[in-house]
């Protein structure tokens, strides 16, 4: 099963290696994965705690344990499987972005995006849509710049989503 799937994975970032993308995709793609590195969920805690009203304190707490968590279990896996990165054996066509470590799976990006947006979204649901774009933009380009493989990405999404949303029901009351 697991050589299918990376078979799969494979196929998949050859595909999309091979794809030359219009120049603002490529831009879009470079600025999401930037995005993904911290400072748009800093932003975003530093925006709810000036304007978030009285339910700022919880979603920011929930989503700053949220991220400790994600990060904590991306940590943990990662060292687990050390799966090599994509671009680790095929070079990448159009982006030179150096990855930050050697390993793939899963996206810690990935699981941060989807960690943060989860207990932010479901507290502002005014938001939601917004942090889904955001998250989803972080998580396709880390597959679109060469640096994950699909199931690293969807695994992130998988674990970010389920931290996020045990964090928001722990914490936020009802």
């Amino acid at each position: 099963m697991i050589r299918l799937i990376t078979a799969g994975d494979r196929k998949i970032m050859s595909r999309v290696n091979r794809w030359a993308p219009p120049r603002w995709f490529r831009m879009w793609m470079l600025a999401s994965s930037r995005a993904g590195d911290g400072g748009l969920w800093i932003a975003l805690g530093v925006v709810l705690l000036l304007f978030g009203g009285s339910r700022r304190v919880e979603a920011i707490l929930a989503g700053s344990i949220s991220a400790t968590l994600g990060w904590l279990v991306f940590y943990l896996i990662k060292r687990l499987t050390g799966r090599e990165r994509p671009c680790a054996s095929e070079t990448h066509c159009w982006s030179k972005l150096l990855p930050p470590d050697r390993f793939s799976f899963p996206s810690g990006h990935t699981i941060m995006a989807f960690a943060v947006t989860a207990p932010i979204g479901l507290c502002y649901p005014d938001l939601l849509a917004g942090l889904i774009f955001c998250a989803t933009s972080i998580a396709a380009s880390r597959v679109v710049l060469g640096l994950h493989y699909i199931t690293d990405v969807l695994a992130g999404v998988f674990i970010g989503c389920a931290i996020g949303i045990i964090c928001f029901r722990t914490i936020i009351p009802a």
